[in-house]
């Protein structure tokens, strides 16, 4: 099981100074290795269509219309599912949460994985790399400790990886995005249309 991890809106509480007042963290699983190198493959084949670089990174809020369109509709065929937990952060008041970003992004991410439906078991998690190295072991640590995972067994594997490079965590990034916009009442349509297709498994709204 594949599991890829990517955000959209941002960890941080200043909304007076344009931090977001949503929050969203997106799962992409796979559960077949094959399906998911025939996903990467057809948004690498997409790039030449699109005539854009090899390198060219697709991110939801950097992407326009046209070719989120056809990025969604080049990915949809592929067999995966997609959960989410949705932040307002209104309803957050822990002054540890509130006020360190990297207390709240690692609980936020503790929490939907903690709370999986008992779809996750012994996954390879891949997370877009951010920050230090030495936050990103803070969050290895975190994440083993709090889902007792020597024993509930949710990952195998944690793996930083660089977005622009890795296809998995671009479509998770659309994904997030996706519900973000949503949740937003930004742009509800690429939301729905994963909802049509039968990709969303689950969106927790954490109360």
């Amino acid at each position: 099981m594949l599991v890829f991890i990517d955000d959209s809106g941002d960890p941080g509480f200043k909304i007076e100074r344009g931090s977001s007042k949503v929050f969203v963290i997106a799962l992409v699983i796979f559960n077949d290795n094959l399906e998911a190198e025939k996903a990467s493959l057809a948004i690498k084949e997409l790039r030449r269509k699109l005539k854009v670089s090899d390198y060219y990174e697709f991110k939801f809020n950097k992407t326009n219309k046209k070719f989120k369109e056809a990025f969604f509709k080049s990915v949809i065929r592929f067999k995966f599912s997609a959960r989410a937990i949705v932040v307002k952060k209104q309803v957050i008041h822990s002054h540890r949460l509130r006020n360190f970003k990297e207390n709240f992004y690692n609980y936020i991410i503790m929490q939907v994985l903690k709370h999986n439906g008992g779809v996750i078991k012994n996954a390879k998690l891949k997370f877009d790399k951010r920050g230090e190295k030495t936050l990103r072991d803070q969050l290895r640590v975190y994440l083993s400790q709090q889902l007792d995972n020597k024993n509930k067994h949710i990952f195998s594997d944690l793996k930083f990886v660089d977005s622009r490079q890795n296809t998995l965590i671009q479509l998770t990034d659309m994904v997030a995005g996706s519900i973000y916009a949503s949740y937003t009442k930004k742009d509800k349509s690429y939301l729905l249309s994963l909802k049509n297709a039968r990709k969303i498994d689950n969106i927790w709204e954490f109360k």
